[in-house]
């Protein structure tokens, strides 16, 4: 018997020790390929649901949603009965995958670009949809739902990027998306590129703002000074603005929390020139 557990212990001594040296020889072979869907275009929507390895959403910003179920392989269209196909985010509740939420509207500003009116969820995982509001919004940038909770969501709302609007900003939801309230906003032309909920503390939000306006002919871009990132610990009901190791001119910028360590995260940032 003790034999046996020496060459079991021995055996699982190996594995540790040839684990990592194979997967860096898997990593180093690893490429990137296409996987569809056939001319989806531009993409900025795209999530996957952790307890379900096989299943995937994305949106091109004026294609409608897409699911697969068996890891990419294949796409089915899920959201082509509804009055708009311009998706500029997806998110699906960590804690129940059957609840999804999708954002219209690209949330990019560009010379070409298509709007949407508000914000869909589908509590059956993409089979039906219903809308829920924020129409005025034209532009949801992003969604964040509560890790633990599928009734609670913060929005990005980017808003109308030709002219001044009040329906703008970050905006949360308590109980599904059947009312919403704007906790994070600074102006009619200020708007919401980003949210975040830190996964480990649902009460720590991270938010970026973004003040901008598509002119009326090409390339015709405004940018003010508007934007920057902004934290809150007590679920948005107050924010501050962090500067420490930023850029004081922010435009825009795009967030991301290290699910292992949500002490870290990153941020992506434009600045005014």
């Amino acid at each position: 018997m003790r034999s046996i557990r020496n060459a079991i212990a021995i055996g699982f001594a190996i594995i540790l020790a040839v684990g990592p040296a194979r997967a860096g020889e898997f990593d180093s072979i690893l490429r990137w390929r296409n996987i569809g869907p056939y001319r989806g275009g531009r993409t900025r929507a795209v999530a996957g649901v952790p307890s379900q390895p096989n299943v995937f959403y994305m949106a091109p910003v004026n294609g409608g949603v897409f699911k697969s179920i068996d890891y990419g392989r294949t796409w089915q269209p899920i959201f082509d009965d509804q009055p708009t196909a311009s998706v500029g985010a997806i998110a699906v509740a960590p804690s129940d995958p059957n609840v999804v939420y999708v954002g219209s509207g690209e949330g990019l500003h560009r010379p070409d670009l298509s709007l949407g009116d508000g914000i869909y969820k589908s509590t059956d995982a993409g089979k039906s949809w219903t809308h829920l509001g924020l129409r005025d919004g034209q532009q949801i940038a992003q969604l964040s739902v509560d890790p633990k909770n599928p009734d609670r969501i913060f929005v990005a709302v980017a808003g109308h990027p030709y002219g001044p609007n009040e329906e703008r900003g970050i905006y949360r939801s308590l109980d599904g998306g059947k009312t919403f309230e704007k906790v994070l906003y600074r102006d009619e032309n200020v708007g919401a590129s980003d949210v975040q909920i830190d996964p480990s503390n649902p009460q720590i939000v991270y938010a970026a703002l973004w003040e901008s306006r598509e002119g009326p002919w090409e390339n015709g871009v405004f940018n003010g000074d508007g934007g920057g990132i902004l934290k809150s610990t007590n679920g948005g009901k107050t924010w501050r603005q962090l500067t420490k190791g930023l850029p004081s001119n922010i435009v825009q910028a795009n967030i991301a929390i290290a699910p292992s360590a949500p002490k870290t995260l990153f941020a992506a940032v434009r600045t005014k020139t």
